[in-house]
């Protein structure tokens, strides 16, 4: 999810653990712990000089359950001893300290394993990337709500019942709209299926996921022998289908037998992409399990790298999202969420 998002779900968890003993200042350190995962974004750059090598860093060992634990002891233990000393001395324990860390760490892969970006929870034993596809990496339904209970949060004293209160609903919503759009999820993908018999596509598999900031415009890609065929949908279209397939062919101007990177990026976009020459340096590799621009032009995916050739290898240029009219782009989207 987003940075904002993880700031919050960490802050309540710093609450849950320690609010009753520190008061808001729990709320600052269970922020903090929601954000260092993320810090793997700046890691990379500095581990890696390949562009590439960076961004499959991300979500990688610092969004693992291994990470968690091992960074909660350090960062726990750490804190207590700068924490615990005067008038605070033994208002606090370490296991306190863990146990903030722990779930302000820990939370935040598990919530990014529900966004189609995915979180790989088993490095290092295992490089599999767990992507539920319920929940775009933004919904401002999800966070607002949240927040503004945090935020109230704030206004109590420590020891008012009404501090707790205010968590658990803040918890409770976003809970709940998790589930919600778990079955959405659901649903849209039995929609999909009956869509893709009704086309008579026949699909050896697909992937279905929200578009950005909602969770009522739906985009799907179908896989075929062939081809990938993709469509959107939303639950306030007055058909319950994807009605609008478009047809990708499985270009590939570039091969993972040639180079090591197509294959570590085709394991990135669960093997859902395609690979334009621009010239005998460039290339334009789409991730396909996101949404087109437009859907009549299948080289104007949303997240698209421009890669080249370096050192025998392959490197790419900063990503840079395709939104040159931002107000167009939202108006867009708006539209389609309205349905059809």
């Amino acid at each position: 999810m987003d940075s904002l998002t993880q700031i919050v779900l960490g802050a309540a968890c710093g609450e849950a653990v320690l609010g009753k003993k520190i008061g808001n200042k729990a709320l600052l350190f269970g922020a903090i712990g929601g954000t260092i995962p993320d810090l793997d974004v700046l890691v990379g750059g500095l581990l890696y000089g390949n562009e590439i090598d960076a961004m499959l860093f991300h979500r990688g060992f610092m969004h693992s359950i291994l990470f968690s634990v091992l960074a909660a002891f350090l960062l726990g233990i750490g804190v207590h001893k700068l924490y615990d000393f005067g008038k605070r001395k033994n208002t606090t324990t370490k296991n306190n300290w863990i146990s903030l860390f722990f779930w302000s760490l820990f939370t935040h892969p598990i919530l990014d394993a529900f966004t189609p970006y995915g979180t790989q929870l088993f490095t290092p034993f295992s490089n599999y990337r767990v992507a539920l596809n319920n929940i775009a990496v933004a919904d401002p339904a999800y966070t607002l709500p949240f927040l503004i209970c945090i935020i109230v949060v704030m206004f109590f004293k420590r020891s008012s019942s009404k501090r707790s209160l205010w968590l658990k609903l803040g918890i409770g919503i976003s809970s709940a709209y998790l589930l919600f759009t778990l079955g959405n999820k659901l649903y849209v993908d039995s929609i999909f299926r009956k869509s893709l018999k009704d086309a008579e596509i026949g699909a050896v598999r697909f992937s279905t996921q929200p578009a950005i900031l909602n969770n009522i415009l739906w985009y799907a890609i179908a896989e075929t022998k062939s081809a990938y065929y993709v469509a959107d949908y939303s639950l306030l279209d007055t058909k319950n289908r994807f009605l609008n397939f478009t047809k990708i062919q499985k270009q590939r101007d570039l091969t993972p037998s040639e180079y090591d990177d197509v294959k570590r990026l085709s394991w990135f976009s669960n093997q859902y992409y395609s690979i334009y020459k621009l010239n005998d340096n460039e290339y334009q590799y789409n991730d396909l399990r996101y949404p087109l621009l437009d859907l009549k032009n299948p080289n104007t995916s949303v997240f698209s790298l421009s890669l080249y050739k370096e050192n025998n290898r392959l490197n790419m240029k900063p990503f840079e999202p395709k939104f040159d009219d931002m107000d167009n782009v939202f108006k867009s989207l708006w539209i389609r969420v309205k349905g059809i």
